[in-house]
């Protein structure tokens, strides 16, 4: 769900998107005085759901599968995984083999993961922590790193498959169906797909036409008060497939920002001119809520400022576009278009 980690820059801004997952003590996500048009319903987004029991399947094993960084992996046994990304571990969670699972990365925010030991240091792998567990698999994606770490789990003789990562909606089944064939549990891949698919078209059918029949702009702001990073996502965000699929524009992308983030300015905001602001949950505690919010330049002068029309979403589901999409999706909809129903 996050940038690609191929230069030290975008190492640095995949840092900065990450690290508020991390952030403690943050408290509500709005302060007294926000205002009827921050709803927060991401609180109820914080468990995986596993398959129904008839569905759970036992890995069938040993399985070849193809890895995104072209090699051929052979996976012998999935008793002890080690997902190294939030949304992989959601995906092994959900195939219903949770109890397979040795380690999390920060970013598994779920409560079933809580109490797994933590195997990344400062959002890189941790390849000593890794090991000490004794993996039997190990699933990343192309953002994982760094490369050195990588490196060694594989040295060590580890089965490791790449997923190649998330960055829209049609990436959901692509996803889900790489981890269930590496698991051994194919189809338990096609059941967990076929539900999470259906799940999502029946929000899709949901959204509501905007009263005025123009789709509202909504801007994606990346925000981490504490270090005074404020960041506006642009097409490569990942957040414009999930506002299209919610009726809405991604006024970054429409505003001809190609890249994934830039740093916000007025002039940014007043280009992009949204009608409503989209913000990970932890992120807009971290700037002290909505009235934090409108105090960073340029805000409070947009459509969306003056509306105090702010769409508040969990940090570890908004953009791992897995199986809780169509919770993510049901949560903007519900915050976009309060009131026009």
């Amino acid at each position: 769900m996050h940038p690609v980690r191929t230069t030290r820059a975008t190492r640095l801004l995949t840092g900065a998107l990450i690290s508020v997952l991390a952030l403690t003590g943050c408290g509500t996500s709005g302060a007294k005085g926000d205002g009827p048009a921050l709803v927060d319903r991401a609180a109820s987004i914080d468990r995986a759901e596993p398959l129904a029991a008839p569905d759970i399947a036992i890995p069938h094993l040993p399985a070849t599968v193809d890895s995104a960084d072209g090699r051929r992996v052979h996976v012998a046994s999935a008793d002890r995984i080690v997902p190294l990304t939030g949304s992989l571990n959601e995906i092994v969670f959900s195939l219903g083999l949770g109890g397979h699972v040795v380690a999390r990365d920060i970013t598994a925010t779920f409560e079933q993961a809580a109490n797994l030991p933590v195997v990344t240091r400062a959002h890189d792998v941790s390849a000593e922590s890794v090991l000490s567990l004794k993996p039997t698999l190990v699933l990343a994606d192309t953002e994982t790193g760094p490369a050195e770490a990588i490196g060694q789990i594989r040295a060590a003789g580890i089965p490791l498959v790449v997923v190649a990562p998330a960055k829209s909606l049609t990436d959901v089944g692509r996803r889900i169906t790489t981890v269930a064939g590496a698991l051994g549990v194919p189809g338990a891949g096609r059941k967990l797909v076929t539900r999470t698919e259906e799940r999502i078209s029946a929000v899709r059918k949901g959204v509501p036409v905007a009263p005025n029949g123009r789709k509202p702009r909504v801007a994606f702001l990346y925000l981490r008060g504490s270090a005074a990073v404020y960041l506006l996502g642009g097409a490569e965000s990942g957040a414009p497939s999930l506002l299209a699929a919610a009726g809405a524009v991604d006024a970054g992308q429409e505003s001809g920002l190609r890249k994934d983030f830039t740093p916000l300015t007025s002039e940014a905001l007043v280009k992009a001119a949204p009608d409503a602001i989209l913000v990970m949950r932890k992120g807009l505690a971290s700037v002290g809520g909505v009235d934090g919010l409108l105090k960073i330049p340029g805000v409070a002068q947009t459509p969306a400022g003056l509306d105090r029309r702010i769409v508040s979403i969990d940090d570890g589901v908004l953009l791992n576009y897995g199986p809780r999409t169509d919770q993510v999706l049901k949560s903007l909809v519900d915050q976009l278009y309060k009131g026009s129903k």
